[in-house]
């Protein structure tokens, strides 16, 4: 009987052991990260290789305002090997009861690139240096299709990208979140607004 236990435990144990030699990447934000925070919020988080990311916020308030982002992500030529699994998760109370402006970029994989922008322009009424039609409050981004990314391994494998429930609650306000698992990507969130003050 105790032979037969050891000769099933064999293979998963092989399993096991393999599992722990395989390239793995984890990006987690838990606990009470950033729980109850307000203003203006950033955060980058990466796990693996040749990750790019960036938040970007242009706020201008004058006679007359205007307000511009400009992103640009390039890569050229990279070679890397994809993990064998890669997860993001956002879990816990992170982020709950927070307020105001928040760009949340969050990686786990290789060649990844994530943006997020926001241009607000505040400008008193009837002075204005644009109309809407020419976005007073303009922001111009590109994450990819500037970049060759040459993936040096196999692209199967356990892909994990998630948001527990009882992250995020009660958070009030602009919320930008980009959040990937594997190779390659290329995510984006962009806002833009104009605002004239006064009657």
């Amino acid at each position: 009987m105790a032979l037969l236990f050891a000769l099933a435990a064999a293979p998963v144990a092989a399993d096991d052991y393999g599992a722990m030699l395989g390239y793995l990447t984890q990006s987690r934000v838990d606990g009470s990260a950033f729980s109850g925070a307000s203003g203006a919020l950033a955060l980058n988080v990466a796990a693996g290789d040749l990750n790019q990311q960036s938040n970007l916020r242009a706020i201008a308030i004058a006679t007359r305002a205007i307000a511009s982002t400009d992103v640009r992500q390039a890569r050229r030529g990279d070679r890397t090997t994809s993990p064998d699994a890669a997860s993001a998760v956002i879990a816990g109370r992170a982020f709950s009861g927070a307020s105001g402006l928040a760009g949340i970029n969050q990686a786990s994989g290789s060649g990844n690139a994530a943006f997020n922008a926001v241009a607000l322009a505040l400008a008193q009424q009837g002075i204005r240096e644009t109309d809407d039609d020419q976005a007073l409050s303009a922001a111009f981004a590109s994450a990819g299709q500037q970049h060759d990314f040459e993936r040096g391994g196999a692209t199967a494998g356990r892909r994990v990208a998630s948001v527990d429930s009882t992250a995020l609650q009660g958070f009030e306000g602009v919320l930008q979140l980009n959040q990937v698992a594997g190779s390659g990507n290329d995510t984006g969130n962009v806002l833009s607004m104009s605002i004239q003050s006064g009657p």
